[in-house]
């Protein structure tokens, strides 16, 4: 595929942002995003009654509290990404530094099988565990630092939480009585739980209407909890 081809595809921009970060951590970005701005309208449709202003503020608050929350997030998906490449560093030394090959061997074994499906012939596995011991025997590491790749990760964290927050104030614009905008608004955000749950399901192959409703009910019944606890 040609670049003039690559400019072309609508999704692409958007996939080559968010492709940064795999299927399940796209899927639980957008429910942490859409279950911090829940909290807030179900919560204020209990005690709002119909205060146009008092629901923009809250409205305002819940951007505010997504904003914090989605730094907070992007900061915490760098940190594990350092964490991780940090572990398979000490991994990569650790074998690099046993001298006998049947124990470095199992700790070959021992990462790939956290990685590689039984499916595997015990053939196949013994050859590719060795193969693998050999490459890593003789293997440079790099300095463990962030990445262009990390910040564009973190980035993408960032703007799926705070996104999340959008779709809640949209009928604070176009509605003019608060309480039913206030519904309006916390339909449309139990209806994206009901589409996140969607494609999370075609990422797993579990039904997808099935999880579709049971993640709004999850997301609604965490709210719930979380209000009720003074969240």
């Amino acid at each position: 595929m040609t670049g003039a081809s690559r400019s072309r595809d609508p999704d692409g921009w958007y996939l080559r942002f968010v492709g940064r970060l795999d299927p399940g951590e796209r899927v639980g970005e957008l429910l942490f995003g859409l279950i911090m701005v829940l909290t807030f309208t179900l919560g204020a449709g209990i005690e709002l009654s119909g205060d146009r202003r008092a629901s923009r503020d809250l409205l305002l608050a819940a951007l505010g509290c997504n904003t914090a929350w989605g730094i907070i997030d992007g900061a915490l998906h760098l940190m594990a990404r350092l964490s991780e490449r940090g572990r398979l560093h000490r991994l990569v030394l650790a074998i690099q530094a046993t001298p006998d090959r049947e124990r470095a061997l199992a700790l070959v074994n021992a990462e790939l099988g956290r990685r590689i499906p039984s499916l595997v012939g015990p053939g196949v596995r013994a050859a590719l565990d060795a193969d693998v011991l050999e490459r890593v025997r003789g293997m440079k590491l790099e300095r463990n630092r962030v990445t262009a790749d990390d910040l564009w990760a973190a980035l993408a964290v960032f703007w799926m939480v705070f996104l999340t927050a959008l779709p809640a104030a949209l009928p604070f614009l176009v509605v003019p009585d608060a309480r039913i905008a206030m519904r309006v608004s916390n339909a449309i955000l139990i209806g994206l739980l009901v589409y996140v749950g969607h494609r999370w399901a075609s990422v797993t192959g579990a039904s997808e209407w099935r999880t579709g409703l049971f993640m709004a009910v999850l997301g609604v019944t965490l709210v719930l909890l979380a209000i009720g606890l003074g969240g």
